[in-house]
């Protein structure tokens, strides 16, 4: 394909490319503030409480914003193209049609690296932030961290607490619902404190069963040696960095919060993907397309379709209903099978 034509393909895409991108940057923001103003009413904070929230948020907005301009730019500016019958110029020319869809590749790859970047790095911070902003708006403190259902089970024993909260953080925490089984005895106690430097569980007013004995109370504190290491509990996947996901998937984590974690570990390698599959989908579907109404037509479809994927996708990988690897790659194998197929067709 001459490279003037190639130039003035990308430059009509691109110029598009930027026009979608402030379009859906736009509408996800005024969504975000249309969510917010009421409580940002009811609350009167500052000015830079209001800007810190906002600009937390804004590195997930922009993500979104990435991927979803692809198909617009290229349906747009292709069905301009076929308005004005430039294709029927370049098919003239004996130029193949789908030569016109490689091109777009290279520009669209560097928006995947963009976005891989921002979504490993950016985002997580950015969410975290989202968190900890509105805390200041409210003015509360955020809670301490905590962990449900801890267990340790060193041999013959288990070590069990409904709740563990690190209020203070260091090495004391406060315990909630404790059972603790040593060879043939049972302990249990409402609340309880870990001491990690000493190494210790002390739980108050314990209960304690043994084989052939009724339920005895203890009136005194009962102090349990406990080898197990006090650390922070996990946190949301969403929030963590792709090194702290990596780090996080060599702790002792609940079926669930594994399979998020490698549900978020996935799509940071399927997500800078996206852009690249958009393109070829969009690119083929544009060749197809005659009017402006269909290409308008054509991108809410895709973004419907996107979004239903995309949203249903995190929740089927932490049920265990999909590999969370396969998940991750889902919206982008059912775009790449429409890119495929549309490419047959225009062969």
């Amino acid at each position: 394909m001459p490279s003037i034509l190639t130039r003035f393909v990308l430059r009509e895409v691109l110029r598009w490319y930027a026009a979608g991108a402030a379009l859906f940057l736009t509408l996800q923001m005024t969504d975000v503030l249309s969510s917010t103003v009421a409580k940002l009413l009811t609350y009167h904070p500052p000015l830079w409480k209001a800007a810190l929230a906002f600009g937390a948020i804004l590195p997930t907005i922009l993500n979104r914003t990435l991927v979803l301009a692809v198909p617009f730019a290229i349906l747009l500016a292709f069905s301009r193209m076929q308005r004005d019958s430039e294709f029927k110029a370049v098919l003239a020319a004996g130029v193949r049609p789908l030569s016109l869809v490689w091109p777009l590749l290279l520009p669209f790859a560097v928006v995947g690296l963009l976005a891989a970047y921002n979504a490993g790095t950016l985002v997580p911070a950015g969410l975290a932030q989202w968190d900890r902003a509105w805390y200041r708006i409210y003015d509360q403190t955020p809670p301490p961290p905590s962990q449900e259902h801890y267990t340790f089970a060193p041999p013959d024993a288990l070590y069990y607490a409904s709740r563990v909260v690190n209020a203070s953080g260091g090495d004391r925490a406060d315990l909630t619902g404790i059972l603790v089984q040593r060879g043939d005895e049972t302990i249990t106690s409402p609340s309880g404190v870990w001491d990690a430097r000493k190494g210790t569980w002390t739980l108050t007013n314990p209960w304690v069963v043994r084989p052939g004995q009724p339920p005895r109370q203890e009136t005194r504190p009962r102090v349990l040696a406990q080898a197990d290491t006090l650390e922070p509990p996990p946190a949301e996947a969403k929030q963590l960095s792709t090194a702290q996901l990596r780090a996080g998937l060599q702790r002792d984590l609940a079926p669930g919060q594994r399979r998020d974690y490698l549900y978020q570990l996935a799509t940071r390698a399927a997500d800078p993907v996206t852009p690249v599959v958009f393109a070829l989908a969009a690119g083929a579907l544009g060749l197809l397309i005659r009017n402006r109404s269909a290409a308008f037509a054509a991108v809410l479809v895709f973004i419907a379709a996107f979004y239903v994927l995309w949203s249903t996708a995190p929740g089927l990988a932490r049920a265990g209903a999909v590999d969370p690897m396969l998940a991750a790659w889902l919206p982008n194998l059912c775009f790449l099978l429409l890119a495929g197929v549309l490419a047959w067709r225009l062969r």
